[in-house]
């Protein structure tokens, strides 16, 4: 069967294998309306820089649904003339269901979490999503371990993964796994107390495979860069760019500018416009920081 995804689309195994044997981590991060993708993708282009955008299931039902997702980024790729790679990705895919929904409706990757079942139910479930997704041409990524914190209202308790229950789950044709190693969902508390780098270690000797940090929002730089060094080769950003957002926003009524009649401050298009530019700087930071700025070129399409 063809890929469905449009023609700008990529899945996202070349970018993060890439990433892995050049020990630097592709950005993923959550989009949640058209100016969250424009900013995204319009930072990728100008910096040259492979990327990953992604909608939780949340996201997806607050836009409307996945067609109205992959319309408008398929939409945005084309009139904007992206040519970096870029990867449509669900994340958290909560059930078989909604993954496949999302490759029929033209997602080039998915992740399917099964960590809140047992590990059995949680193989089953991914063997059948990498089963359907591989006819369509598209990336796979499964947990293992619980990430902490809360994501879409299903709560964490930040369980480790198991290096064997990872070679399990690699071994079943997944494009990238992640686990939990004492990372967190949403703002990290001032009591955390760091990533397990022993506990990453050990899964990443038992498997020689690119994984995933999710929670990447706040994670000091040193531990960041120690982790890609470790094999996290795609690291998940969403809150980050949500309280940049949020705080260009705020300063921006908080001038009265959105009161300003006669200049139209009112206007959504100028009233999102701090956020915009909040997003474009705060992830052309982190795309540094992850050694991914400017390596487009290097990513096989």
């Amino acid at each position: 069967m063809p890929k469905i995804y449009g023609n700008r689309l990529v899945n996202a195994h070349n970018m993060v294998h890439a990433a892995y044997e050049g020990k630097y981590a592709i950005g993923h991060f959550n989009i949640n309306n058209l100016e969250w993708t424009k900013a995204v993708l319009e930072t990728a282009q100008k910096t040259n820089t492979p990327v990953i955008i992604a909608t939780s299931e949340g996201a997806i039902k607050y836009m409307g649904g996945a067609n109205v997702v992959v319309g408008m980024v398929n939409g945005l790729l084309e009139d904007l003339n992206i040519t970096v790679p870029v990867a449509l990705h669900l994340d958290h895919g909560q059930s078989v269901e909604v993954a496949k929904k999302c490759i029929e409706a033209g997602y080039s990757s998915v992740m399917f979490d099964g960590s809140h079942f047992s590990f059995e139910e949680n193989y089953a479930k991914t063997k059948e999503v990498v089963e359907f997704a591989k006819q369509y041409g598209v990336s796979v990524e499964a947990e293992i371990g619980t990430i902490g914190g809360e994501e879409d209202g299903v709560v964490g308790k930040g369980e480790l993964g198991d290096p064997k229950e990872a070679k399990k789950m690699v071994d079943l044709g997944i494009d990238f796994l992640a686990a939990g190693i004492g990372n967190i969902h949403g703002p990290y508390p001032a009591n955390w107390e760091g990533l397990a780098f022993e506990q990453l270690e050990k899964i990443e000797d038992a498997i020689n495979f690119p994984m995933v940090m999710h929670g990447g929002s706040g994670v000091p730089q040193a531990q960041v860069e120690k982790a890609i060094s470790l094999g996290i080769s795609k690291i998940n950003v969403n809150t980050e760019l949500q309280l940049s957002f949020q705080k260009a926003t705020r300063a921006y009524i908080e001038t009265g500018a959105d009161q300003d009649m006669v200049k139209k401050g009112f206007d959504p298009r100028k009233l999102l416009k701090p956020g915009y530019d909040a997003i474009v700087s705060e992830m052309t930071n982190l795309i540094t920081w992850f050694g991914v700025k400017g390596k487009a070129d290097e990513i096989k399409k």
